[in-house]
C-alpha cells in the first residue's frame, strides 16, 4: 500500500498553504459535483489539468489513479445511454440509446476526472499530517479530525494483519473457489480481522493514555500565509465563481 506518493516536490503547488489548498479543493469539488452542463464541466477539467501540470506530478502515477476511477465510470456507459428516456440516437434490438443518456454519461465522466485531478493536485501534494494540521486550523470538529488521522495511521497496520492472516490460510492449503467452504473461510477471515483490529485499537488507546492523551492533539507549529497563497486563493475563487455563473446563469435572469 502506497501513501503520499505525490507529497514530495518543490513545485508552486507543493509550497502553497495547506489550508488554502484544502479550501480550494472543497470549493471546486462542490461546484463541479453540482454542475451538469458539459461546457462548464469541460472548463473545470481543463482547470484541473492545469493544476496537475503546475504541481509537476508524475503523469504515469496520475494516469494509474485515473484508470481506476474510469474503470467504474465505464460501467455507466453500458447502462445510462439505454436507461435514460429521451431522443433515440441508436437502436440495438430491444435497446434504445438516447441522446440524454449519452450526455449524462459524458457529464459524469468529465465531472469525475475533474474532481479527481483537482484533489490529486491540491490534497495529494500535502502529507496526511499536514492535512490533519490544516483541518484543526480550519476548526473542523475534533472527532472528524481524529477519525481521519487514525484511519490513515492504522490502515496500513490492518492491511499488514490481513496479509498475515491470508498467508496463514495459504499455508493451510486454502484455495479460493466458488463453494460454501470458501465463503465460510472468507467470512472467518473478515471476522478475525475485525477482532484483531479492535484488540489493536484497545492496546493503542491504552498506550496513548499512558502518554497523557486527553482527547486533543496540541498544535505546536502554525502555518504562515503569504502573498502567493492569497493570490492562488483569489484565482481559484474567481475560477470557481465563473464556473458557477456558467452553470446557473439562467437562474439569474
Amino acid at each position: 500500500m502506497h501513501f503520499e506518493e505525490f507529497s514530495a516536490g518543490s513545485s508552486f503547488v507543493h509550497r502553497l498553504d495547506p489550508r488554502i489548498k484544502l479550501l480550494s479543493a472543497v470549493l471546486f469539488s462542490v461546484v463541479v459535483a453540482a454542475a451538469d452542463r458539459v461546457g462548464v464541466l469541460t472548463a473545470a477539467l481543463a482547470g484541473a489539468v492545469l493544476l496537475v501540470a503546475a504541481a509537476r506530478l508524475h503523469l504515469r502515477r496520475v494516469a494509474v489513479r485515473l484508470a481506476i476511477v474510469n474503470t467504474f465510470v465505464l460501467f455507466l456507459w453500458f447502462f445510462l445511454p439505454f436507461s435514460q428516456p429521451g431522443r433515440a440516437v441508436l437502436t440495438l434490438g430491444p435497446l434504445t440509446m438516447s441522446r440524454e443518456g449519452l450526455l449524462l454519461a459524458l457529464a459524469i465522466t468529465i465531472k469525475s476526472n475533474a474532481i479527481i485531478l483537482a484533489v490529486i493536485a491540491l490534497l495529494a501534494t500535502c502529507t496526511v499530517f499536514t492535512l490533519v494540521h490544516a483541518l484543526r486550523h480550519l476548526r473542523v470538529p475534533d472527532k472528524l479530525v481524529h477519525l481521519f488521522f487514525f484511519t490513515f495511521r492504522y490502515l496500513q497496520v490492518i492491511h499488514g494483519e490481513y496479509l498475515r492472516l491470508r498467508a496463514a490460510m495459504r499455508v493451510r492449503c486454502f484455495r479460493p473457489r466458488t463453494d460454501m467452504h470458501t465463503y465460510r473461510s472468507l467470512a472467518y477471515l473478515a471476522g478475525m480481522l475485525i477482532v484483531r483490529s479492535f484488540d489493536r485499537s484497545e492496546r493503542v488507546f491504552q498506550a496513548m493514555l499512558c502518554r497523557g492523551y486527553d482527547g486533543r492533539f496540541w498544535i505546536l507549529d502554525h502555518f504562515d500565509m503569504r502573498g502567493p497563497d492569497r493570490a492562488f486563493m483569489a484565482v481559484m475563487t474567481v475560477f470557481v465563481g465563473l464556473l458557477a455563473v456558467g452553470q446557473w446563469s439562467s437562474l439569474l435572469n
